[in-house]
């Protein structure tokens, strides 16, 4: 890789509006692009790529290099973690910092702290320690340390995977099928898709394999009445509205008119007539309500920290915190319990996160499950044999866990939960489950 002057210094002024981490680095790089017009293809892609690799390897930088300034954080990032050759990075540096990147380049990482070189917040590792070795948190933060593939879902009601796959080997494009989903597809590299014929005409979706997985968790049927509960741009709506042949009904709901707006043209290039996209003002909206006790179905994609995804958002370790959790975890359980609601006797819940902090996962779970005893756990072994998902290694427990370090895909939790015959006693609602929904409207869920 050869980066120019000019370049260079994009990347200096684009880190300077992104670090401070006040909004989504996606968000930031976007506003510094739109600023920014005369900026071509390649010199986005560089900046991008640049910026990424700070954000993914600033705890190592910040502790070589003192201050952290912007300008130096990016030499470093471009002397370690790039093909760039010290000598072409040198040439973008002054006379004086000349050995502090030549240390760089030299230094054996593995004499730095076990902590440092996770490039995890150190109260994740607090929580990550009672459950996990050392080895296998290295490994999990290794995974999270690079960049995640692109991977594609065929939509099944437009599409066959083999003939998709076909149609790219014909077009030079490297692809291959998915190792865990049955409908998806793992492209070699990251071609524009969305002006191929594919895209534009709905027999294919970004979305991560993981999340295709956990979308299947649902099994839906043809015929049913199934709500996203938390929908966002709607990924698994989608998936979910192919696996019932777009026959029934399937609510997407979201407190987000935005998230929702970006449904739309999914919905519509996707040849779905079964959904239902409505957005609510909170998890004890009206319109959820009268839904009580009528759903086949429904899926909790809950709000998170979002830690399963710091392959493709590694900002997010640093924008989360402690404070932030609790009030997630708080979030968490009300939406759990609202959306509970809606399940019919005999009906599934399936609740999941894009996290693999047990605050998050299974300590929600237990609560939940502690104060709404009709509820009981299908073990997802089961689930994922009945799909004919081969996860390897075999789930442990009762839950569905998949790791970038083990499976190659985001990280995800689930849980599958069905509802007894037995009428549960009318619980009081906690005044602030009233609006959970609407206070989680963070914006960084996956697709």
């Amino acid at each position: 890789m050869q980066i120019t002057p000019s370049q260079f210094s994009s990347i200096v002024d684009a880190l300077i509006v992104v670090l401070p981490l006040v909004s989504p680095a996606d968000v930031s790089l976007k506003f510094y692009f739109r600023q920014h017009p005369k900026l071509g293809v390649r010199d986005r892609a560089v900046v991008a790529e640049t910026i990424y690799s700070v954000l993914r390897h600033r705890r190592v930088l910040e502790s070589l290099i003192v201050g952290g300034h912007p300008r130096l954080l990016a030499l470093g990032a471009l002397t370690r973690f790039s093909s760039m050759g010290l000598r072409d990075v040198l040439k973008l540096a002054s006379q004086v910092d000349h050995p502090l990147l030549e240390k760089i380049k030299a230094l054996d990482l593995s004499t730095l702290p076990f902590a440092v070189r996770t490039e995890l917040p150190d109260w994740v590792l607090a929580r990550l320690a009672p459950w996990m070795d050392e080895d296998e948190v290295m490994r999990l933060a290794q995974s999270l340390q690079h960049a995640a593939p692109l991977d594609l879902r065929v939509n099944t009601i437009k599409a066959k995977r083999e003939a998709v796959l076909q149609a790219f080997a014909q077009e030079g494009i490297d692809a291959l099928p998915t190792a865990i989903s049955p409908m998806g597809v793992r492209l070699k590299g990251k071609p524009a898709l969305n002006k191929h014929a594919l895209f534009l005409n709905g027999s294919i979706e970004i979305q991560d394999e993981g999340s295709q997985v956990l979308g299947l968790l649902m099994e839906a049927k043809r015929g049913e009445m199934v709500a996203d509960f938390c929908a966002g741009a709607g990924g698994k709506t989608l998936l979910l509205g192919a696996q019932m042949a777009s026959t029934g009904r399937l609510y997407a709901f979201d407190v987000s008119e935005k998230r929702l707006a970006n449904l739309s043209p999914r919905l519509k290039r996707s040849g779905l007539s079964n959904v239902m996209a409505q957005r609510i003002e909170s998890e004890n909206d009206t319109r959820v309500k009268r839904l009580a006790g009528k759903l086949d179905r429904v899926l909790v994609d809950a709000p998170c920290t979002g830690l399963g995804t710091l392959r493709r958002n590694p900002d997010l370790k640093w924008r989360q915190s402690e404070k932030g959790l609790a009030e997630l975890n708080v979030k968490q359980a009300a939406i759990l319990a609202s959306a509970a609601r809606l399940v019919k006797p005999g009906g599934r819940l399936v609740y999941a996160t894009c996290s693999f902090l047990r605050e998050e996962n299974e300590d929600i779970i237990a609560a939940f499950l502690k104060a709404n005893p009709h509820f009981s756990v299908v073990p997802a072994h089961a689930v994922l044999d009945s799909a004919r998902l081969k996860v390897v290694p075999a789930q442990e427990g009762d839950f569905m866990r998949l790791y970038p370090h083990t499976h190659h895909v985001d990280g995800f939790f689930a849980a599958v939960m069905v509802r007894g015959a037995a009428e549960p006693k009318p619980e009081k609602t906690k005044p602030v489950a009233d609006d959970a929904l609407a206070q989680a409207d963070t914006g960084t869920q996956a697709t």
